[in-house]
């Protein structure tokens, strides 16, 4: 038998991000506050050339980014 989530077509990784936030949102408000800070993370990436790092970017402003652009090329 396989897995609700597995049947559903999630992956695990986003099973448990689904699974986190609605536990999260079913708190009271002080105690939801602070499992929303806590669940809250800031990845960054930097692009190698040449063996030399480019620029370190936060990964949520450049995939925005990255979605505004492929919007407006899909647009025109």
């Amino acid at each position: 038998m396989a897995f609700a989530w597995k049947a559903a077509g999630l992956t695990y990784n986003r099973y448990i991000a689904v699974a986190s936030r609605v536990v999260r949102r079913s708190l009271k408000e002080d105690k939801r506050i602070a499992a929303e800070r806590r669940g809250e993370s800031e990845l960054r990436f930097a692009k190698w050339e040449n063996g030399k790092q480019g620029d370190i970017k936060n990964l949520a402003q450049a995939n925005r980014a990255a979605a505004a652009e492929l919007a407006a090329k899909a647009s025109s």
